[in-house]
């Protein structure tokens, strides 16, 4: 939650998040030397098998984490042996050397990506490498050291493909907490019509809005960020979106309608 309000703040001011009593709105207040500005969330859990068409439900279940502490064998600063316990005041069972007693934390990736629009359609590229070989996904890929996530963002598009674009505003925010990934992707527009699969796709190309082929799309992050963004054009607004994908545990990266989009919030 606390990336998405940071994108959302209008100034790099003080922000609070409080909830009502009376009602489960989120309210966002930004304090600055500018004039109070609240932005105000509806939470709601978005089950997939009622909101988002063709998908599975996802049965209630404990949180699952990707990362499995347990194989961090040796540290990465000393590449002394490691213990595994759970540190004082901590909760989780942690990697801890040894040698030098550095503990080796498990942190989330962050995903970055763009959902290109050009005259009612979008561009998608299809994947050329694993997972989901041959299926059609957005441009996105793994945020880099030293770029920010708009610049991340578009580099991935120029490497996937070969596209130019100009991000206009922030789209979605998708926490996947089962593989340790959050998903930021932004609206963003062609330069210019030059564009062509890059090494890691095979083909690029702009959809229809209603020719968007949702059975062959690589993941579940992708289904539901385009699922929002048709639902918004049909409503003619388009807002920013975050939630929580919750997979079934099990289940593989192509197996896209295998969750349930929890605490969807939207202004």
């Amino acid at each position: 939650m606390l990336k998405a309000v940071q994108i959302l703040c209008c100034s790099s001011g003080l922000t609070r998040l409080t909830k009502t009593r009376t009602s489960s709105t989120l309210k966002l207040s930004t304090f600055s030397t500018s004039p109070r500005k609240t932005l105000c969330f509806n939470p709601t859990r978005m089950s997939s098998s009622s909101s988002l068409p063709g998908s599975d439900p996802l049965p209630k279940s404990p949180t699952f984490v990707s990362g499995d502490v347990r194989k961090i064998k040796f540290c990465q600063w000393c590449g002394g042996p490691t213990k595994h316990e759970i540190p004082d005041g901590e909760e989780k069972l942690r990697a801890i050397c040894t040698h030098c007693a550095k503990i080796a934390y498990q942190n989330p990736k962050m995903v970055v990506g763009c959902l290109v629009e050009h005259q009612g359609k979008v561009l998608l590229c299809k994947r050329n490498i694993q997972p989901s070989h041959g299926l059609w996904t957005l441009p996105a890929g793994y945020l880099e050291v030293g770029e920010s996530a708009a610049e991340g963002a578009m580099r991935e598009t120029w490497e996937e493909a070969g596209a130019s674009v100009e991000v206009v505003s922030p789209f979605a925010q998708l926490d996947i907490p089962l593989i340790g990934q959050t998903y930021v992707i932004f609206l963003a527009k062609l330069k210019n019509l030059d564009f062509a699969p890059g090494p890691e796709s095979l083909e690029c190309r702009l959809f229809d809005l209603d020719e968007i082929p949702f059975d062959s799309l690589a993941f579940s992050s992708i289904y539901v960020t385009l699922n929002l963004y048709l639902e918004d054009v049909k409503k003619g607004k388009i807002k920013f979106h975050y939630g929580t994908i919750n997979k079934r545990p099990g289940s593989s990266p192509s197996d896209i309608r295998a969750f349930s989009l929890d605490y969807h919030l939207q202004p």
